[in-house]
């Protein structure tokens, strides 16, 4: 088998693998009816592996790095990025924002006013200049975590409220839902409840955003935590695509 005949059954036994812990998540959850959205993270990997699994049916991939994501999705071929959703799910610098906003489809990492106000200019100006059309759809960035355990980006619960309103506002901005990063070295039992704390907050924004449906929660240590919490969006890595390749 050639090398690219290897990694793709490399990552169609990865894919496989998680897609059926999601169908077994959404049986134990009774969920079947409501599976939900698998974004697959490619940040690291070459986009020959996106290529890949876009033959194998992914939908939806997430990036992390600006300049690197921008550049991978400025190589695909037309067809493949024509059906694909790019989520960037990385915590964004603000000065990178406008960038971004001209290649994702989705922003998943929304957590200040001001780079809501970039992510606005930045849409505005692709769309001005025929690059994009519509707006891009972003998700809130909450930080579920409490005393030592916080810092893993998004904002504090109680200024969801008030960032959504800014998201609203803008022009070029989709508001969509709620994403959360587990905090670290939390029991099962306190990663579920922290992912129930974060569909609450979903629940809450939606009673002025009906729109913002979305919760984006589960990474490849604890999707089934996230399904059985109610997640409608999986960001799922290293067990699809194995483990980071050594940097150059």
């Amino acid at each position: 088998m050639s090398v690219s005949g290897d990694r793709a059954a490399e990552l169609a036994s990865g894919l496989e693998g998680v897609r059926r812990r999601v169908d077994d998540a959404c049986a134990a959850a009774g969920r079947e009816a409501e599976r939900p959205t698998l974004v697959v993270v490619t940040k690291f990997f070459p986009g020959s592996d996106v290529e890949l699994l876009a033959g194998m049916g992914v939908t939806d991939i997430g990036e992390s790095r600006d300049p690197e994501a921008g550049d991978k999705v400025a190589g695909l071929p037309g067809p493949v990025r024509a059906d694909l959703r790019v989520h960037f799910v990385g915590q964004l610098q603000t000065n990178k924002a406008r960038r971004v906003a001209r290649y994702a489809d989705v922003v998943q990492s929304v957590d200040r006013a001001r780079l809501v106000r970039a992510l606005d200019r930045g849409r505005a100006e692709a769309v001005d200049d025929g690059d994009r059309e519509g707006p891009l759809e972003v998700l809130l960035q909450v930080d579920l975590g409490e005393g030592e355990q916080a810092g893993r980006g998004g904002a504090a619960p109680e200024e969801v409220a008030s960032l959504a309103e800014g998201v609203a506002a803008a022009r070029w901005l989709e508001l969509e839902g709620v994403m959360a990063i587990a905090p670290r070295d939390l029991t099962p039992d306190e990663t579920r409840r922290a992912f129930d704390r974060l569909r609450g907050l979903g629940e809450q924004l939606r009673h002025t955003h009906p729109r913002a449906t979305w919760v984006s929660a589960g990474m490849s240590g604890d999707l089934e935590l996230a399904v059985a919490a109610g997640a409608t969006h999986l960001r799922v890595g290293s067990a699809i695509l194995g483990s980071r390749p050594p940097q150059r």
